[in-house]
């Protein structure tokens, strides 16, 4: 498989002079699954910050599908992020919109054509499995369906690269397996690729992807099929 991420001499420094990340290297092909791994401020959740340009680096270059994103213009990164899934711990779906048009609304800012709109919201919202919840409200939902809501979102115009920034945060452990089970799914209908950012010990051992764990803010142990290894991190 070709790589679709690649990033070289990656360096990250805050204003306030704490450095996140140091040095990193790190190749992703088309299609993995990748676990992020790492504890409270190990530089997992600056990584995907600086892969959808929320943050940039000091140093070094972030090459996704052969675009430098390091050095994106300011003006040019809303293009980046429209060829890009995200998916947040807090679910950032509009209370006030039904779940259907939470998921239509990510194509209606970029202009889609109505009868396009419905059948990409649909066929987004059956993938996650909520084709039976489309009129109801966000807090008419449980927290994992609320996040299958939001990774329907993030799916709907179909991304080659989707990026989870520990989407299990704020679920059960039941609702946490149902979510990344989903997302395995997309991962394998789509062949999208999907880099996740967990703290989530007991999901990253039952699926058994490729785990990347990150330390104080440097690639400590990467396993093809890996575990949760604690002293790692």
């Amino acid at each position: 498989m070709a790589e679709l991420i690649t990033l070289t001499g990656v360096n990250k420094k805050y204003k306030n002079g704490v450095t996140a990340i140091y040095d990193l290297d790190l190749s992703i092909k088309k299609g993995e699954f990748v676990f992020i791994i790492g504890g409270s401020g190990s530089g997992k959740s600056t990584l995907i910050k600086m892969l959808y340009r929320e943050e940039k680096p000091n140093k070094g270059e972030i090459s996704i599908g052969g675009i430098n994103v390091a050095k994106l213009r300011n003006s040019k990164v809303y293009k980046l992020r429209r060829r890009l899934g995200i998916v947040f711990q807090d679910y950032r779906l509009l209370p006030k919109l039904t779940v259907y048009e939470n998921v239509a609304f990510a194509l209606e800012v970029i202009g889609t054509k109505s009868n396009e709109i419905r059948i990409k919201t649909l066929r987004a919202l059956e993938l996650v499995g909520l084709k039976g919840k489309i009129r109801n409200y966000p807090d008419e939902l449980s927290g994992g369906e609320q996040q299958r809501v939001a990774i329907a979102r993030a799916i709907v115009n179909n991304p080659k690269l989707i990026l989870c920034d520990e989407p299990t945060g704020n679920l059960d452990p039941k609702m946490s397996l149902e979510v990344v089970k989903v997302l395995e799914d997309i991962n394998k209908t789509t062949g999208a690729t999907i880099i996740m950012a967990t703290h989530d010990k007991e999901i990253v051992n039952k699926f058994k992807k490729r785990v990347v764990a990150i330390k104080q803010g440097r690639i400590v142990k990467d396993y093809e099929e890996g575990k949760y290894d604690n002293e790692s991190i």
